[in-house]
């Protein structure tokens, strides 16, 4: 009861806001990311590599915290090496998969290595698979703001060629789309994504910035236009409501609360899309009785 009693303090919190206001700012911005780039993950059926990068960004960047340099550049490199290999690895969704399943251990044997030879603070090991944005320097949260906007220009520029290549990549290959490349070009956004989400909830928990809104967000609708804007508001609302909250929280990490507040929102998204359809069906079943009993209406 005292352990669950001190999870939440919120002691100087007005004071923690002002000083980690430009974390919270990156938070909304890496949301905007997330929600976006996950439009694609589930359209494409891409959850898998998103958690296959995730391991390589990890070994990325705990070779880097090993030998002093940049940890979150660590973490791109680990990223954009493992989106390249997997979007040229192979052609088929079964070769895709396999180099995948492949990568996945290795890299997170190799982050391990790493963390294991590494003799510094713990806490710097812990942030790796939970999230450190609330400990990032001015440069990092510089190069953090620089990718996202690459990436969000990336997505604006090849939104619809991607979109169509993603719903139907044989129709599109017919009429000249360049699906090859429009898929190693969202590859290589994909993993600039990944490395910005493994800041804030960490190696392990990556899918609920980059996959869960979409997932969320499909539930309640299927327009091609609400779908990205209800994704990029449940991931902000996960990722800046996660840190607003750790904030007032002096032993439990960002993650937590950034998984939790994104699970929470698509449970409640599913519970409106059953609903919907169960409306639904109860009035095409209705309209179909009303036509047996009325055949001159057809």
């Amino acid at each position: 009861m005292e352990a669950l009693t001190g999870l939440l303090t919120f002691e100087d919190y007005g004071a923690l806001v002002s000083l980690l206001f430009n974390s919270i700012l990156a938070a909304a911005l890496l949301g905007v990311v997330g929600g976006l780039v996950s439009v694609f993950v589930m359209t494409r059926d891409i959850a898998f590599a998103v958690h296959g990068i995730a391991e390589l960004s990890f070994a990325g960047a705990a070779f880097f915290l090993l030998v002093g340099m940049d940890v979150v550049l660590g973490s791109f490199v680990g990223s954009l090496l493992a989106a390249v290999i997997i979007a040229v690895g192979g052609v088929r969704d079964s070769e895709k998969n396999a180099i995948i399943g492949v990568l996945m251990p290795f890299g997170l044997g190799l982050g391990i290595l790493f963390l294991a030879l590494y003799d510094g603070r713990a806490a710097n090991k812990f942030g790796l698979l939970t999230g450190q944005i609330v400990a990032i320097s001015d440069d990092q949260l510089r190069l953090l703001v620089i990718c996202a906007i690459l990436v969000l220009l990336t997505l604006a520029f090849i939104w619809r060629p991607l979109m169509f290549a993603s719903l139907d990549p044989q129709v599109a290959l017919a009429r000249g789309v360049r699906v090859g490349t429009l898929h190693l070009v969202f590859m290589v956004a994909l993993g600039l994504a990944v490395a910005l989400s493994v800041q804030v909830v960490g190696v392990l928990l990556v899918l609920a910035l980059l996959v869960t809104p979409a997932a969320a967000a499909t539930q309640v609708t299927a327009s091609p236009i609400l779908t990205p804007i209800l994704s990029v508001i449940f991931a902000v609302v996960s990722s800046v409501g996660g840190v607003l909250i750790a904030l007032g929280s002096p032993v439990v990490p960002i993650s937590p609360f950034v998984t939790t507040i994104s699970f929470a929102i698509y449970a409640v998204c599913r519970l409106i899309g059953r609903r919907r359809m169960a409306r639904h069906v109860r009035a095409r079943t209705q309209r179909e009785s009303d036509l047996d009993r009325h055949p001159s209406l057809r």
